[in-house]
């Protein structure tokens, strides 16, 4: 988007002086041929600092116009996931060449800075009405009853850091074993668990060999989670969270909890977000991630 030319001392005098005479925005321009709205800003930054030449600028101009900021503000505002380059061939196409650093220094002085998107649950409109329920149904439970809750859950753990991208400082052509991250091929990197936690503490956590079924499930909560309630003093009145996962939801495993007399939170599906122990799975991720293997 070009830049408009700055008008002339005289031009911009005779403006002041045109409405001082008592002519309208629109008049004036007409009159000398430039846009009421140039007529407008002329006028009020007269009003404001009693002069009509452009004030000393701090630095260098702005290389994108007040009119480019707000057309690419409205694009990310619209499209979050734009992207810089995106930017940079809006506004070339509008007549600015600008580099993604322009960009970027533009955003920031709107307020707005580049973000990993969070990931969510993909939830339907059934998902949207569960967990309302949810919410709903345990809207007025004193903090004690949450604190007779067994949270559980699994999770993947990466041996070598988070499974992201991570950036380190060196210098050109330097190399330093600090400076890698150890991978392995054909899997191995990582290991799945099963944990649980009430506000009393924590759990067992079980380290899962191979695929998890229904029988292995059921043959981890005997193992682990009975033991874990009766460390922790959990007393009678106990309730047992877990998601709706097949295995957790299997015709067996609901035999195996009746039998043990447990009592199970309904969950709503696709809630992850609201079970409190992913908070502590992603507190040991952060912890393995930051120790030097």
């Amino acid at each position: 988007m070009a830049k408009t030319r700055e008008l002339c001392k005289d031009i911009r005098d005779k403006i002041v002086d045109l409405h001082k005479a008592g002519m309208g925005y629109r008049t004036i321009g007409k009159q000398l041929g430039e846009k009421a709205t140039t007529v407008g800003a002329i006028i009020r930054k007269w009003k404001k600092f009693k002069m009509t030449v452009n004030l000393p600028r701090s630095g260098a101009p702005c290389k994108i116009s007040p009119r480019g900021a707000s057309m690419i503000m409205r694009k990310v505002r619209d499209q979050p996931r734009t992207t810089r380059q995106d930017l940079v061939n809006d506004l070339k196409r509008a007549g600015t060449t600008v580099s993604k650093k322009t960009i970027s220094n533009t955003l920031r002085r709107h307020g707005l800075k580049s973000c990993s998107a969070r990931k969510v649950p993909l939830l339907k409109p059934a998902h949207v009405q569960t967990r309302l329920k949810f919410a709903n149904d345990h809207l007025d439970d004193p903090e004690e009853e949450w604190e007779k809750v067994m949270w559980s859950d699994e999770t993947k753990i990466e041996l070598f850091g988070l499974n992201s991208t991570r950036r380190v400082w060196k210098k050109k052509d330097e190399y330093n074993p600090k400076n890698t991250i150890p991978t392995v091929k054909h899997g191995g990197g990582n290991i799945i668990l099963w944990g649980c936690f009430s506000a009393k503490g924590t759990g067992r956590l079980h380290r899962i060999e191979g695929r998890m079924d229904g029988a292995m499930y059921r043959e981890i909560l005997a193992n682990n989670l009975l033991p874990s309630v009766r460390a922790l003093k959990m007393g009678r009145g106990w309730v047992f969270q877990h998601d709706n996962d097949p295995k957790h939801t299997a015709r067996a495993t609901k035999e195996w909890l009746r039998k043990k007399h447990l009592k199970v939170l309904e969950w709503p599906s696709q809630s992850p977000d609201l079970n409190p122990i992913e908070n502590l799975w992603r507190e040991l991720k952060v912890r393995i991630a930051q120790r030097q293997p």
